[in-house]
């Protein structure tokens, strides 16, 4: 089976910034062309004047999606890879999204709050950190394929938070790592790499 246009695989880290999280994921996929897109003044990447806000990080994340795109988020970054589906479904072939919420009201879970301590562990801005999004009542209109990958032992996105997510969203699907914590993209490359892989080979569009 050929593909009938190989896809750009955009990777959107988590509150960190950090591009070095996905890239030991990144090199273990055998598609061509992938990009993980740094968000300024986050990570030590430096600063864009015009970039003050959750809105306007949004804004500049979006434009940076190109056509036939695949996204794959780590935590907060899933709120992107949502409003990227939402906002301009026909660039957008495929989601993954690992840990994160999705932009889904988080008080009904019993989860970790993570705030404070990405405060002080990392260059974070505080209109970051502070930003809450709801787009729970939206989900539903999301029809392209979606892969969450979670781990069972995360406390600031437990399963719960991904059963929930697969019930709003039209056609996900849902993997879950043994003892993944937050960081489990990262610890347990091998793994999320090859659940990826398989997902996107099933799912993209393809040609005989």
């Amino acid at each position: 089976m050929k593909m009938s246009t190989e896809p750009e695989l955009i990777f959107l880290p988590g509150a960190s910034g950090s591009t070095d999280f996905w890239q030991p994921v990144l090199q273990k996929l055998s598609f061509k062309h992938k990009h993980v897109i740094a968000y300024p003044s986050f990570g030590g990447h430096p600063e864009q004047e015009n970039i003050k806000s959750f809105s306007t990080l949004q804004q500049y994340v979006l434009r940076q999606i190109p056509q036939n795109a695949v996204v794959i988020a780590q935590s907060m970054g899933g709120i992107f890879a949502v409003q990227a589906a939402l906002q301009m479904p026909e660039k957008i072939q495929a989601l993954v999204l690992v840990a994160t919420s999705g932009g889904i009201d988080l008080s009904r879970f019993d989860v970790k709050d993570w705030r404070e301590e990405y405060k002080n562990t990392f260059q974070v801005p505080d209109w970051f950190v502070e930003h809450a999004e709801y787009l729970d009542e939206k989900l539903h209109e999301i029809k392209c394929p979606i892969l969450l990958i979670w781990g069972d032992s995360d406390p600031i996105s437990p399963v719960a938070v991904a059963v929930y997510l697969q019930q709003k969203l039209a056609h996900a699907e849902l993997v879950v790592i043994e003892q993944g914590q937050h960081d489990l993209a990262y610890e347990y490359a091998d793994q999320v790499s090859a659940h990826i892989e398989h997902f996107l080979q099933q799912n993209l569009k393809a040609e005989l």
